[in-house]
């Protein structure tokens, strides 16, 4: 079985609806997985977008949602999780507004591409404070079983 990451609010490579954007409500699309590795111990997530600030000529890759350790019994996330509703044991790290949870698209110009990234690792990892995600990234090193990518993308209508 393949490790794979899906959402019901949108399809893979298609537009992220504006209820989950800074021009709606700003809340976390509902995300689900499945294909878990044998021996998964944990469960990382990471939301980027690698066409901050213009996707003709992006100069960062901008942190929307940084997650670590989520037990391999979630089969996801809800809409709208809440810090106090991540499945037990779920750690949060900073995004690019330099805080913990969810910020959803808002792009200055142009269509941005969202990458929801998921990886299984084959251990729970320290207690890592709240990591930016180099951090988490280098903790990882060595211990991804398997990634999936879901990619959503939105442009403002101004």
């Amino acid at each position: 079985m393949t490790l794979t990451i899906t959402s019901p609010a949108f399809s893979h490579n298609n537009e992220i609806p504006m209820h989950y954007t800074c021009d709606g409500k700003d809340v976390s699309p509902a995300l689900e997985w499945s294909g878990l590795p044998e021996g998964t111990k944990s469960v990382v997530l990471i939301v980027d977008d690698p066409d901050a600030p213009d996707p003709a000529a992006p100069r960062m890759t901008w942190v929307h949602w940084v997650l670590y350790n989520i037990p391999p019994g979630a089969p996801g996330l809800p809409e709208g999780v809440r810090p106090k509703d991540l499945p037990g044991g779920t750690k949060e790290g900073l995004n690019d507004w330099k805080r913990t949870g969810y910020g959803g698209p808002c792009p200055p110009i142009g269509r941005h591409r969202y990458f929801h990234k998921l990886y299984a690792l084959d251990v729970v990892l320290p207690d890592l404070g709240r990591p930016i995600k180099g951090e988490l990234e280098k903790a990882m090193e060595g211990h991804i079983l398997s990634k999936a990518e879901l990619v959503g993308t939105y442009q403002r209508s101004r």
